[in-house]
Order: C-alpha cells, then sequence, then structure tokens
C-alpha cells in the first residue's frame, strides 16, 4: 500500500517554484548610463535635434530639466530623447497592461457528454459551454461510446447536435469542426459566431 502511495506522488508531482515575472517595459539606458560617443537626439515631441555628442545631449537634457533616454539602442548613431521618464514609464507599463488583457489566449474546453445523459445534467453542461464561449474560449462537446452504443452512433450525433441547438439559443455559436466519429469517440468544436 505505501509503494502504491509513493508512486502515485512521484507522478502527481505539481512544480510549485515561482517563475520570474518579466519586466512589464525594457530596460532603457538613460542619462549617465548611456555608453556611446554620440547620439541621434530627439525633443519631446520626436522632433529630430540632429547628432551630438552625448555630452551636449545631456547639457541639453538638464536645461530643459529631462531625462535622456536611449529609445533606439541599435541604430546608427543610437537614438535618444528627451523625456521626463518617469512619465514615459508609467505610459509604457499602462499600454502593455492594456495589451496584456486584451490578448486573451482561447482555450479548448472540454464537456462530456454521453447517450443517455438526464435533462437537469444536460442543461447544466449547456450553462458550463455558455460560461466558456462567452470568455472567448472553444468548446468540445464529445461523447464516448461504450459497448452496445457503438451500434447506434446517429444517437450520439442527435445528443450533440441538440446541445449545439440548445446553446445556439443562449449564444449565437458555430460549428468550427462538424460532428465526427473517431474511434469510439464523437466529437465536435463550437466557436462564437463573430
Amino acid at each position: 500500500m505505501a509503494l502504491n502511495y509513493e508512486l502515485r506522488t512521484i507522478f502527481m508531482r505539481i512544480s510549485r517554484r515561482k517563475r520570474p515575472d518579466k519586466p512589464l517595459i525594457p530596460h532603457y539606458n538613460l542619462n549617465e548610463r548611456i555608453r556611446v560617443p554620440e547620439v541621434r537626439l530627439l525633443d519631446e515631441e520626436g522632433n529630430n535635434i540632429g547628432v551630438l555628442p552625448v555630452a551636449e545631449a545631456l547639457q541639453k537634457a538638464k536645461e530643459q530639466e529631462l531625462d535622456l533616454v536611449e529609445i533606439n539602442p541599435k541604430a546608427n548613431p543610437p537614438v535618444a530623447k528627451l523625456i521626463d521618464f518617469t512619465r514615459f514609464k508609467y505610459q509604457k507599463e499602462k499600454e502593455m497592461r492594456k495589451q496584456k488583457i486584451s490578448s486573451h489566449v482561447s482555450d479548448i474546453k472540454g464537456v462530456r457528454l454521453s447517450i443517455r445523459i438526464g435533462d437537469h445534467d444536460f442543461d447544466i453542461r449547456v450553462a458550463q459551454a455558455e460560461k466558456f464561449i462567452d470568455r472567448g474560449d472553444k468548446v468540445k462537446p464529445e461523447i464516448m461510446l461504450k459497448g452496445r452504443e457503438n451500434a447506434h452512433p446517429e444517437i450520439a450525433f442527435e445528443v450533440i447536435k441538440r446541445f449545439f441547438s440548445k446553446l445556439n439559443e443562449l449564444v449565437e455559436v458555430r460549428y468550427e469542426q462538424d460532428p465526427i466519429k473517431q474511434g469510439n469517440k464523437i466529437t465536435s468544436i463550437i466557436i462564437k459566431k463573430s
């Protein structure tokens, strides 16, 4: 019994290590950290001032009480801009957060049905699927055929069609993949109409 428990724990181990978070914005060299002899200088509005030595560009930044930030270090010469770095950093972080929120990666969520599913269980599965589709995920209804059920797959196709029509009453959906039989399993993929 103890050996069986140990084997189960070996195969079920989950990594709980916290992965380091990537910074929201890349690292920028600013003011005295810029290590190149000259830079192409831009003002706050993005107008080109010209190619200047770094010391002179730093002097202009101090006169205007701004920071000299290296925007494009790979250009020849590197591009630097006169800006208030704290405001610039805040705006970049705000843009990145907004972009991160809007980029939801859709998953395929499986919903297990059966030929003999009860009405209440069926309604629960439809409600789950509606929640998944509203979130932007795809829904994959699947029916496993057992024993004698393999002789009558048309009943399973009817259950999936009923599931689709019931879901379509709640949310406008369409088939990404029509119901098909693969071995003893009948599956389909349903997505939101766009």
